[in-house]
């Protein structure tokens, strides 16, 4: 059965919410904390992992709240509005410093949980064709590459253009806002799952995730390779403004990243279609991961050379992210299948814990690898920094993320190919 194209638009249209949301504190917190509060780079790594950590507790509880509760729906509308209040919140307060953020941020985080697990959990219950699956989460993925676009590269711009982070913040709570709104209508009269809830708790959870092999393999692949994308986007500024020394590169750099997303999406729903998404999951990493590493080479190369290198490694990164979520949804379905039970809530859960710690645990290194080499915190983003801060800088940006997104790729198994 074909998913028309109101249901497409309108599910896909959630991905302002998670693109805004993955993307601006994975960006600018860090150096918010950094260059802002002059909170030193391992504190402010911590603060941006800490919140995000819980939410790898706290996500399989909003999964099983979302399975008990019916339809999914009117959570998340109420999680993505009180996302929106928040992170308006979160750069509101500068002279809060970095427990004032360090707190907000474990708000929005936990608020995120209850719009992102029956987000991801509507995927399994709007279709269970295959190839339907893949072109609905095309859809999704070109949403969400324009959520991150207009985020990642609005926010610099808006930041930079107010002289504060506190105008940014209310815009992108804006946008979270509207996708909250835009999602919840776009998807009225979409069918749930006919499965009884089991009511799982945290011991059928675990066993639950256990008899699914297929299921723990993708996660981890995904945890790896997110957390590998979110220390290149977490060094996107400090690329810009120490290796390149031109903070007017950031816009530029990310934009170059994430724009070619909206010309491959296409793409690669007719390489999953003809070879399997497996098969271009794979490939999709490997194009990610060479140019990246070419970047290596920023301080003796034309600046042009490295943005037209980010660009070749945003055509990997837009197939990075449609294929595994779109194989998750075959995972969900052969379990809820095999289980009889309605898992797509649970599963979700355990998923979206697993992107969120893939995501806070990038800014960590990053900040972890910018202390190791010296990087000198300030009020001033113009402060000059030793030479092994700038290798820090680069490390993070090319080195790390290349060896996460390369180190995941053996667990790709045929057997991880579900169809249903």
């Amino acid at each position: 059965m074909t998913v028309s194209r109101r249901i497409c638009a309108g599910y896909s249209l959630g991905s302002l919410v998670t693109g805004s949301f993955s993307t601006v504190p994975g960006l600018l917190l860090l150096p918010y904390l950094t260059d802002s509060l002059a909170v030193p780079a391992a504190t402010a790594g911590l603060l941006v992992l800490l919140p995000k950590a819980w939410d790898v507790i706290f996500n399989p509880v909003a999964g099983r709240i979302s399975d008990r509760r019916g339809p999914r729906r009117p959570l998340l509308l109420q999680g993505g509005v009180a996302l929106a209040v928040l992170f308006a919140a979160l750069f509101a307060l500068p002279a809060g410093g970095g427990v004032y953020v360090g707190v907000v941020f474990l708000l929005c985080a936990t608020a995120y949980a209850f719009f992102q697990v029956p987000y991801v959990a509507m995927m399994a219950e709007i279709t269970t064709d295959y190839d339907q699956r893949t072109r609905l989460m095309t859809w999704r993925m070109a949403i969400l590459a324009v959520a991150i676009l207009l985020s990642g590269a609005g926010a610099p711009a808006i930041r930079d253009a107010t002289g504060g982070y506190h105008v940014m913040g209310i815009v992108v709570g804006l946008l979270i806002l509207i996708g909250t709104v835009t999602v919840y209508v776009g998807t009225r009269g979409v069918a749930t799952s006919g499965h009884m809830d089991t009511g799982a708790g945290f011991s059928e959870l675990f066993a639950a995730v256990r008899q699914s092999r297929e299921f723990r393999r993708l996660l981890v692949v995904f945890v790896i390779q997110a957390a590998g994308v979110s220390t290149l986007l977490a060094g996107v500024d400090y690329m810009s403004r120490v290796v390149l020394r031109d903070s007017g590169m950031q816009t530029l750099l990310f934009a170059a990243f994430v724009g070619p997303a909206l010309l491959v999406m296409p793409m690669w729903q007719r390489v999953g279609t003809r070879y399997g998404k497996r098969a271009g999951f794979i490939v999709s990493s490997i194009i990610f991961a060479v140019p990246l590493a070419f970047c290596t080479l920023a301080q003796v190369v034309p600046a042009v050379v490295v943005v037209v290198l980010a660009a070749f490694t945003g055509v990997g990164y837009s197939g990075m992210q449609v294929f595994p979520m779109a194989m998750l949804p075959d995972v969900i379905t052969a379990e809820e299948q095999r289980s009889g039970a309605r898992r797509a809530g649970l599963f979700s859960g355990v998923w979206t814990a697993g992107e969120t710690l893939g995501f806070a645990v990038g800014p960590g290194i990053y900040g972890i690898i910018l202390a190791a080499g010296g990087y000198v915190s300030s009020t001033d983003a113009a402060v000059a920094q030793p030479q092994s801060a700038v290798t820090a800088a680069l490390i993070g940006f090319a080195v790390v993320p290349v060896a996460l997104v390369l180190v995941a790729l053996p667990l790709l198994t045929k057997k991880l190919e579900v169809r249903v």
